[in-house]
């Protein structure tokens, strides 16, 4: 019988146990309802349950797609009157391949554990690489293009990823014709599964390239050019599209993830834009107050105005000497630390005994009054 008259005699609605003005949403949900209880994983040996799964699937294969829904719902709506002579009504399913079954594949393999994987014979997408970028502080805030050294799988250069000796190609499987997969009929479903002659590839090598034994790949040096934005911070992951490992049957390569390591400066710290640094100052210029020159991360000079009684620990802010990202700049926050002398001559210390003095220092007068009464 052919797929509609089939469509018109079976009732899929009622398959699923849903109404025809059912939404998309309860659609689905009724089958996965059903079909977590009639899988044949959850029902082994089960014949039953094996053709009441087949008819579950069948309705939402026809009931999960829109438009195959529109079609379904016109054609019970003609009648059996519409219908023509025999043709071949059948439902395929890829063993191991759910991109071909499309919503139904997707969600057996949620419910099931298969993970969604490449059709027998397809193009195959390359495999994602990771390196890592040292760099030194000054470059990550102002950023640079590098270039990165890698050993990895790249495209053979000898046979330029065919696999094939130079003077020869590959060539279609006979067994498959090319398709990478071959059908074993059972009733009213064809199953599919990985040509075994040609391991899913769709094609054979008769007179494999020497430099990588028919793979198409082969490890190499290559150099890889990274430009690093301004301002990145460390552990930042670079994602340089397609230059990962090489794809396979004319499949896209991967990618390449560059982990930028940033090596700390000696000086300066980041705070977001912000760039921080320690300057050490004189207890006469925290006192007194004073012009002090401060070197930026470029290697300026800027001159930071201290107020008198400028107190250890206190912050400054010298603006626009920060990280510049997307056209903005951060403050160069400079925090200063009073330096006090280890050694004193002679004239310094009685210029600070006598300060003390003055300043009332309780501690110091009766310092100075015992040593002269000594």
């Amino acid at each position: 019988m052919t797929a509609q008259r089939e469509w018109f005699e079976k009732d899929y609605y009622a398959v699923l146990g849903v109404a025809q003005n059912a939404s998309a949403k309860d659609v689905t949900k009724a089958y996965r309802k059903l079909a977590r209880q009639y899988h044949p994983d959850a029902n082994p040996n089960n014949a039953a349950a094996e053709e009441r799964f087949k008819e579950i699937s069948a309705a939402y294969d026809v009931l999960g797609d829109e438009q195959r829904r529109r079609e379904y719902d016109e054609v019970r709506r003609m009648g059996p009157g519409a219908f023509g002579g025999p043709g071949a009504g059948s439902f395929r399913f890829d063993v191991g391949d759910s991109a071909g079954m499309g919503g139904l594949g997707d969600l057996l393999n949620q419910m099931f554990g298969g993970g969604r994987r490449t059709a027998a014979g397809g193009p195959q997408r390359g495999a994602d690489l990771e390196a890592t970028l040292t760099l030194q502080f000054i470059d990550a805030v102002k950023g640079l293009t590098t270039t990165l050294q890698l050993n990895s799988e790249a495209s053979c250069t000898t046979c330029n990823g065919s696999g094939a000796r130079p003077g020869t190609q590959p060539k279609r499987c006979v067994q498959c014709n090319g398709r990478g997969a071959v059908e074993t009929n059972q009733g009213g479903f064809a199953f599919s599964s990985p040509c075994p002659r040609c391991g899913g590839r769709g094609t054979t090598i008769d007179s494999p390239c020497g430099s990588c034994s028919g793979s198409g790949v082969q490890m190499r040096d290559r150099e890889v050019k990274v430009r690093v934005p301004a301002g990145i911070l460390d552990g930042t992951r670079i994602r340089l599209k397609n230059r990962g490992a090489p794809g396979r049957n004319g499949g896209p390569a991967g990618d390449l993830y560059v982990v930028c390591q940033v090596v700390p400066h000696p000086r300066f710290r980041r705070d977001g834009r912000n760039l921080a640094v320690t300057v050490p100052i004189s207890f006469t210029d925290a006192a007194l107050g004073a012009n002090v020159p401060v070197e930026t991360l470029d290697g300026d000079i800027v001159t930071l105005k201290l107020r008198p009684g400028t107190q250890p620990g206190s912050r400054h802010r010298v603006k626009g000497r920060g990280v510049v990202t997307d056209g903005d700049s951060g403050d160069l926050i400079v925090t200063v630390e009073v330096h006090v002398p280890t050694s004193l001559t002679d004239e310094e210390r009685e210029l600070l005994e006598r300060f003390a003095q003055v300043h009332g220092d309780p501690r110091r007068s009766t310092t100075a009054t015992a040593q002269g009464g000594a």
